[in-house]
């Protein structure tokens, strides 16, 4: 009985040209062989299961071949090539850096370097893992690999390219593997699948290159399992039974039951999903996939990105027209934030019934609508209902003209003595006893001699009488703000401070300058940020004390930090008279009062 060996060591490429998937490095590769242009270093980066290590292997394998063809690919027939697949060639030597990560390990490496190959033109080492070494050894790697000699070629493989350093980076030759297509994947199984005469669909090898996420070494140990599980044929079902994935049509049935706010259906075909062993994130996954190939497959520019198989792209697309983007956007929505919450919920399974409920009810529940090219998302309720306004009756109030007790619409008031304001309600149409001319209710307040009858509070009268007196008495004028009327003002804030005990803020405020930008604002100027802390947390009393005493509210102050070179050295230059006036009047708000009754000036 053969010893079974894996797929993926058994199909490991032997050339370039039967890398899968990373065609921008194979022909690198191949070109500066022809060409002669080798590289003393090179390193290759990219996911796991990609190629790498092959690609290593058979650059060392190509270089060292006795018969090279004219496109640089190896013979795999001369002495070299077999002695390289037989594993018995003495110019090759790999050393795997996650085990043999220490000072030694690269100290023993170099000596070995020093040696010339006995056959064959170059000696290639090849450092798996790279990133594993300890920075010692990256830093004893580093001048041999900056200097190596000429028969000698280093490539390093590693899947973490950032934790290398910037000093090994600089010496080499970086390429960067990406990961396989799924197509590519798919044709490279369908290729071994025909070599071990193995039946398998379409479909299901779609979705072991789906599980698998681009790396092929995953894909083929899924294949080898799959194989094993039914006996030699790869069916769509038992591919996914074996995967453990959900089928496509559940999400179908389910977005229809969805669409029809059939809930009770898609409680029952969760409880079907739940009984076969399908946990609740894998089904709240699945489905928001499900729902961005169908985002994915309503606009024809984006369908490529549709990574599904070919039976069921038709019906992605069929679908996508029925449902709206709305609809899809505000379910991924709700799907998203309900998977990030499932770690936290305690039962399971309400966490996702609840989710479901939610989209049985979001068509009803949502709707996007696009109001002048801004989209907007409300809420759908059952109809818009008037609000019933209890009707205001008629009050007659007295008017200081006894002639005349209403006006028809469109008629000026006549202006009587003593009434200084005038309130018209709007044109009102009410019926007299005996007529039908609609007439306008006007009411003529007398502020002098009139006395206004008794209204209950929160009456229509009494807010406007309330409004007309805020109004009368905030039309007092403002104080002009000057710089010996802000210094008085800052010293009376200042006195507030004292009466509080708040010495250290009396000491800040004392010791801040004054400026006048324009007639709103003023300018703080401190001397540190532990100054301007002190005046920062008086804000709120000291911007309302401002507005209050100059009656002004668009008043404003802004702080202006100026940190001085040497804060200990005194200053010798003396203030001038008028800023010795304005510290003292900031302390003495007084010494203005006597200033003006003596009426002096300063010099």
């Amino acid at each position: 009985m053969d010893k079974f060996v894996v797929s993926a060591r058994k199909y490991r490429p032997q050339n370039f040209s039967t890398v899968v998937g990373q065609t921008h490095i194979t022909t690198t590769l191949k070109n500066a062989i022809k060409n002669n242009q080798l590289a003393h270093a090179f390193l290759f980066c990219g996911p796991r299961g990609v190629g790498k290590t092959t690609c290593a292997r058979i650059l060392a394998k190509t270089i060292n071949c006795e018969n090279q063809s004219k496109d640089g690919e190896a013979c795999n027939i001369c002495n070299s090539c077999i002695s390289f697949d037989a594993g018995t060639s003495l110019n090759i030597h790999e050393l795997d850096a996650a085990s043999n990560n220490s000072v030694d390990d690269i100290r023993s490496l170099v000596e070995q370097v020093r040696f010339a190959p006995q056959a064959g033109k170059y000696k290639v080492y090849i450092v798996d893992e790279v990133h594993m070494l300890s920075s010692s050894a990256f830093n004893a790697f580093l001048k041999t690999l900056e200097e190596p000699p000429p028969y000698a070629i280093f490539i390093l493989a590693t899947t973490e390219k950032h934790k290398i350093l910037p000093t090994i980076l600089s010496r080499c030759q970086i390429f960067d593997f990406k990961r396989i297509t799924n197509n590519d994947t798919v044709e490279h199984l369908q290729e071994i699948c025909d070599k071990e005469s193995i039946k398998a669909d379409k479909a299901a090898l779609h979705i072991i290159a789906q599980k698998s996420e681009g790396c092929m070494r995953d894909s083929l140990s899924i294949l080898d399992k799959i194989v094993s599980f039914t006996n030699g044929e790869v069916t769509y079902n038992n591919t996914l039974e074996h995967l453990n994935i959900l089928d496509e049509d559940y999400y179908f049935k389910m977005l229809d039951f969805l669409q029809q706010q059939d809930l009770s259906s898609a409680l029952l075909m969760y409880d079907e999903i739940n009984r076969k062993g399908f946990e609740g994130d894998t089904v709240l996954n699945g489905f928001a996939e499900f729902l961005r190939n169908l985002l994915v497959s309503r606009d024809a520019k984006v369908a490529m990105l549709l990574e599904v198989a070919e039976d069921f792209k038709q019906k992605y697309l069929q679908t996508a027209q029925k449902i709206s983007a709305a609809y899809i956007v505000s379910s991924l929505n709700i799907l998203n934030e309900a998977e990030l919450n499932y770690k936290q919920s305690r039962n399971k399974r309400l966490h996702v019934e609840l989710t479901i409920i939610k989209l049985s009810y979001l068509q009803q529940a949502l709707e996007l609508v696009n109001n002048d090219g801004i989209i907007n998302k409300k809420k759908l309720i059952d109809g818009a209902k008037t609000i019933a306004f209890k009707a205001l009756p008629i009050i007659k109030t007295k008017h200081t003209d006894p002639d005349e007790k209403y006006t028809k619409p469109g008629k000026p008031v006549p202006q009587t003595a003593g009434a200084k304001l005038i309130i018209e309600e709007p044109s009102i149409s009410i019926k007299k006893e005996q007529g039908s001319t609609p007439i306008t209710n006007t009411k003529l307040l007398d502020s002098a001699t009139a006395t206004a009858p008794k209204t209950p509070l929160g009456s229509l009268s009494k807010i406007r009488q309330q409004i007309t007196q805020q109004n009368i008495n905030g039309n007092t004028e403002s104080i002009q703000l000057i710089e010996e009327e802000l210094y008085i003002c800052w010293g009376l804030f200042v006195e507030k401070l004292r009466s509080k005990n708040n010495h250290s803020a009396v000491t800040n405020f004392k010791a801040a300058e004054l400026k006048i930008i324009d007639n709103n604002t003023i300018e703080i100027v401190t001397q540190g940020e532990i100054h301007r802390a002190f005046i920062e947390e008086q804000r709120a009393g000291l911007i309302t004390h401002l507005q209050q005493h100059f009656n002004n509210r668009l008043l404003i102050y802004r702080i202006l930090v100026i940190e001085k070179a040497d804060a200990a050295m005194p200053t010798d230059a003396p203030l001038s008279k008028k800023q010795q006036y304005l510290k003292i009047i900031a302390e003495y708000p007084l010494v203005k009062e006597l200033k003006e009754r003596l009426k002096l000036e300063l010099d």
